[in-house]
């Protein structure tokens, strides 16, 4: 019985000590955050060890939390679901059943996941959608696109902008009973740099009448450039999504190529060719100086990146990085909202852009928690976090009243 029983302290010390992870203070319910990060990472080691053997792809593995998280098309009583194509590109459509004595609104949704998993059947996606309609009496479309590694940038901004550019014809939003002046593009993560690019690219493409209203942003990544800034700095190893982590997401979106993984991580894409880039992203003009704190900007031009800059040009593209446009172009932009968290290595991304928008006359609503990347994925049983409810309620709530 003794040595049963010390083997059972052993392992429960060392499960303990592998869960667990020092959380800032003001973190709520940090146990929920450990568990789910512990998942993340266990998934993350087999993923490394996997593609270290030959066995399969880092993100192969990663993608068994996206098939873990599968929700079928339900309908019920309130919402007709359907899976469906709009352009030959998967979407994942609601459609409410309530009357409607008016055009309805309408919201297309772009799953975040770094361009490798993820998908609009996950659960917290099926969720988040259901309760847009519920709570505007809207439509919603939510996109798939197809993913990294097996398809590279721009894939992934095709397949989204083709989704959107299908939606937006006259012919079809009057078959759906859409008010051409009432709709949002709206996306997380990776997502939220696909809803970011899409907008920018709709305000020059002549073959799109209809405009949307706005833009929602939800913890967006914006730029590839410079993975130096305070935010990644702060929050390299902060739980859910580290910086390592952030440049593989980045570095599998253009290439399979290990050397940009390296390259992005030790911050060496800093070409003095694209130098007038620098002034889009300069963080000491545009953070508040409370997330400065002592950091110094550090820009020192690297020969390599034109190197890798010709050989995958999407890394300075703005349909891959819309944060790297001038500010002529970020004044054509919709009313937009945007939302940071604070222990995210993505935060000051969207806190630069929303700076750029408001200085270029775009009327912008920024809310900023603390909290971590990826919280709207946390709305259910085990992992269901209070304050993911607090955030997507708000986020639902602009929606309602500017759409």
């Amino acid at each position: 019985m003794a040595p049963k029983l010390f083997c059972f302290l052993i392992v429960s010390v060392l499960v303990a000590y592998y869960v667990y992870w020092p959380l800032p203070e003001n973190v709520e319910e940090g146990w929920k955050v450990m568990i789910a990060d512990s998942i993340l990472r266990s998934l993350g080691h087999v993923g490394g060890l996997s593609e270290l053997l030959g066995l399969s792809h880092y993100m192969d593995v990663m993608m068994l939390l996206t098939d873990f998280k599968h929700t079928e098309p339900t309908s019920d009583e309130n919402i007709t679901v359907t899976d469906t194509t709009f352009n030959k590109v998967p979407v994942r459509l609601y459609v409410p059943k309530k009357e409607s004595n008016k055009l309805r609104r309408a919201v297309i949704y772009i799953h975040g996941g770094g361009w490798c998993i993820g998908s609009s059947a996950m659960k917290a996606y099926d969720d988040l959608s259901r309760w847009t309609v519920e709570r505007l009496n809207a439509i919603v479309i939510s996109a798939d696109y197809r993913l990294a590694p097996k398809y590279h940038f721009p894939i992934q901004f095709e397949d989204s902008y083709a989704v959107v550019k299908y939606f937006l014809k006259k012919e079809v939003l009057s078959e759906y009973g859409v008010d051409p002046n009432r709709i949002c593009i709206a996306g997380d993560s990776a997502g939220g740099n696909l809803a970011a690019a899409i907008t920018q690219q709709l305000q020059d493409d002549a073959e799109v009448d209809v405009k949307p209203k706005m833009q929602a942003l939800i913890y967006p990544a914006l730029q590839a450039l410079n993975l130096d800034t305070p935010s990644y700095r702060d929050n390299a190893h902060m739980p859910i999504l580290t910086k390592s982590l952030m440049a593989k997401f980045w570095s599998e979106y253009f290439t399979t190529d290990k050397d940009l993984f390296n390259a992005m991580h030790s911050n060496s894409l800093q070409p003095s060719e694209a130098s007038h880039l620098f002034s889009f992203i300069n963080w000491p003009a545009l953070l508040p100086k409370e997330m400065q704190k002592a950091h110094t900007y550090n820009h020192s031009p690297q020969s390599r990146m034109l190197e890798f800059a010709k050989k995958y040009p999407g890394i300075l593209d703005p349909r891959a990085a819309p944060l790297l446009v001038e500010d002529a172009k970020l004044a054509r932009l919709p009313q937009t909202y945007i939302m940071t968290c604070m222990y995210d290595v993505l935060r000051d991304d969207g806190i630069i852009y929303a700076q750029r928008l408001r200085k270029a006359g775009v009327e912008v609503t920024h809310d900023h928690y603390d909290t971590f990347h990826g919280v709207l994925l946390f709305l259910s049983f085990p992992t269901d976090l209070s304050i993911a409810k607090t955030m997507a309620d708000r986020y639902l709530n602009w929606l309602n009243e500017k759409l």
